[in-house]
């Protein structure tokens, strides 16, 4: 959310963003907003006066009714009367301005980085750099719901029965593997200075319309019925959340966590063939990451971030690479943002695996979240989120990258720890 002075002082700055971020719809919502604004700020200034005009004559009725004077006093009763009633319609219709206006502020897009490439949608994001060999291995590698199939590791037919489509059942070395990531993924990155963290699953929404666009929210959040909760769709929800409405110490900065917690989401739309099986479900389990940092320290964080999962999955022989998200793909709180693709030798080609956000001050400014200064002045803090690791999507880039032609997988040697020593471990039925 932008601030609302720096609109009124920069309206061609954010149509141009809004321009580049190919949302041209919105552009009349920054006159409107303007004009909305300067509305407001009139009636607030009239409220103003009258509130200290019906003070005024108030006091006055005292002192007229102890000079005998019952006449003039109660002719100032009238008017106090008359001077709250226009009060009361005034302060009315600054609410009811100060809604709209913040709806607007809620609507605009944030201000993208200037290295941000400009594009329309995803087919016009920009690799970054690729790390590790991408390779194809000379025997064909069946889907990724056949490969786990092979170890009795996945029932999707039992999960349909009880919950519907895009859940599942996870069994044996399989789920043992999930499990084995997810530890993995949390001490690597505790041993990356971050502190651990198994945050609330629900938030209110309060902190739902903080952290996220309308747009996110309706896409992808579960309203939970009769209460003001939702469950998160990823622990950045609630682990931002966790500093709504709070002054933070400058000396006290960067807070940086590694969270763990399941994920629900809608995913509403139809999908392709590739995203079966547990590409895209409603249920999953995340790794992730955030800060909470001074402005000027963002870029410097932001790089760290998506290193951390280019290094995780290189320690785990997948190769990767990084993806810049053009204008027209950052959601409309990111001021910049890289995903993170995994190589998938079935597909030959790479697929998202995380995401990497750096949000600027607008998280923190929903949710007031602000930094107390060494010199005593207040600003709001920077917020940023990635991905470590989220299986089970996760796994099909780790089975199909460390499969062998007899369908056994290979165990990195940093995982081994985490599966009881296994170097490999090998299908149940061929």
């Amino acid at each position: 959310m932008l601030d609302l002075k720096f609109i009124r002082e920069n309206p061609e700055l954010v149509k141009e963003n809004i321009r580049k971020k190919f949302q041209d719809k919105k552009l009349p919502l920054v006159d409107e907003l303007i004009a909305l604004d300067e509305e407001n700020r009139a009636t607030m200034k009239a409220a103003d006066e009258m509130r200290a005009n019906r003070n005024k004559i108030s006091k006055m009725i005292g002192a007229l009714m102890g000079q005998g004077k019952r006449e003039e006093a109660e002719e100032a009763k009238r008017q106090v009367s008359e001077q709250s009633a226009r009060l009361a319609e005034a302060e009315a219709k600054e609410a009811k301005l100060a809604e709209r206006i913040r709806e607007i502020q809620m609507t605009i897009p944030n201000i993208i980085d200037p290295s941000v490439p400009i594009g329309r949608d995803d087919s016009e994001n920009v690799e970054v750099t690729k790390y590790g060999e991408p390779a194809v291995p000379d025997f064909d590698i069946p889907y990724h719901t056949e490969i786990m199939e092979g170890f009795n590791g996945i029932d999707l037919d039992g999960a349909r029965r009880v919950a519907g489509n895009g859940f599942y059942y996870l069994e044996g070395d399989i789920a043992r593997l999930h499990s084995a990531v997810i530890s993995y993924a949390r001490d690597f990155m505790i041993d990356r200075g971050f502190t651990y963290c198994v945050p609330p699953y629900m938030i209110r929404s309060s902190v739902v319309t903080g952290v996220m666009s309308f747009a996110e929210m309706d896409a992808m959040m579960y309203k939970i019925e009769g209460e003001d909760l939702y469950l998160i769709g990823t622990s950045e929800h609630s682990m931002i959340g966790k500093f709504i409405d709070q002054i933070l110490p400058e000396e006290k900065l960067p807070y940086t966590y590694t969270s763990y917690s399941p994920c629900f989401r809608k995913e509403k739309g139809a999908h392709g063939i590739e995203e079966r099986g547990v590409y895209r479900i409603h249920q999953f389990e995340k790794q992730e990451m955030i800060v909470v940092c001074k402005p000027e320290e963002s870029p410097v964080w932001f790089d760290k971030l998506w290193q951390n999962t280019v290094d995780l999955f290189r320690s785990l022989d997948i190769p990767v690479r990084t993806l810049e998200c053009c204008s027209g793909d950052l959601a409309d709180l990111k001021v910049k943002s890289f995903d993170v693709e995994a190589w998938s030798p079935r597909q030959k080609k790479y697929f998202e695996v995380g995401s990497c956000s750096n949000l600027g001050d607008a998280q923190a400014r929903r949710l007031k979240i602000r930094v107390n200064g060494e010199d005593g002045k207040k600003y709001f803090a920077h917020t940023l989120n990635n991905t470590v690791v989220a299986p089970p999507r996760m796994l099909i880039a780790f089975l199909e990258n460390n499969l062998n032609a007899d369908m056994s997988v290979n165990i990195p040697v940093a995982l081994r720890p985490y599966m009881g020593g296994k170097e490999k471990i090998s299908p149940v039925r061929k």
